[in-house]
């Protein structure tokens, strides 16, 4: 008989932390908070440099999809979400902070190319039915993460502006 214990046991610890799920009747986004080891991992297996993932180690990653369930384009522009944690805003840094930080840290441009292919764009319309996502980079932060995130809508973005929020956000940490 074989002993399959400490093979549950990995496999437990190894869980992915189930989505958050945000609704309204134009929009759905499912987040999910990532954890250091799971973000370390999927860049390390693209060859990333120890110093690079040393960086990413700390950081708290949040992976975001969002579908437009209207007849309508809805636009997402990422200067019109906000991150805050006991009253105190997080700051999420620009795409271009990161270019900047691995410029500097000289990593190789193929690499820097596969982590901004990896992040949500900074700005995207949404056609209808389209889905689109990618991961939000944050200071890791301990405790409930309180997020808000205004969309706007129309042709021209003159439409009606949709707010999906939650108070239940997190950074995942690995398993001890």
């Amino acid at each position: 008989m074989f002993n399959l214990t400490p093979v549950l046991v990995v496999v437990a610890s190894m869980q992915a932390v189930q989505p958050l799920i945000i609704k309204s009747p134009e929009l759905s986004m499912e987040i999910t908070p990532r954890t250091p080891d799971q973000m370390v991992s999927f860049y390390e297996a693209r060859g990333f440099p120890r110093p690079m993932l040393d960086v990413l180690r700390k950081q708290c990653f949040i992976t975001v999809g969002i579908t437009n369930n209207s007849q309508h384009t809805i636009w997402m522009d990422l200067s019109n979400w906000t991150f805050s944690s006991q009253g105190k805003v997080i700051n999420r840094e620009h795409r271009s902070h990161w270019k900047k930080r691995w410029q500097a840290m000289h990593i190789p441009l193929n690499k820097q190319s596969t982590f901004r292919w990896t992040l949500i764009p900074e700005t995207l319309d949404y056609l209808p039915g389209e889905r689109e996502g990618g991961n939000i980079v944050l200071p890791f932060t301990e405790g409930p993460i309180s997020f808000s995130a205004i969309f706007t809508t129309g042709e021209n973005r003159q439409g009606k502006k949709l707010t999906l929020s939650t108070d239940r956000l997190f950074c995942a940490e690995d398993a001890r």
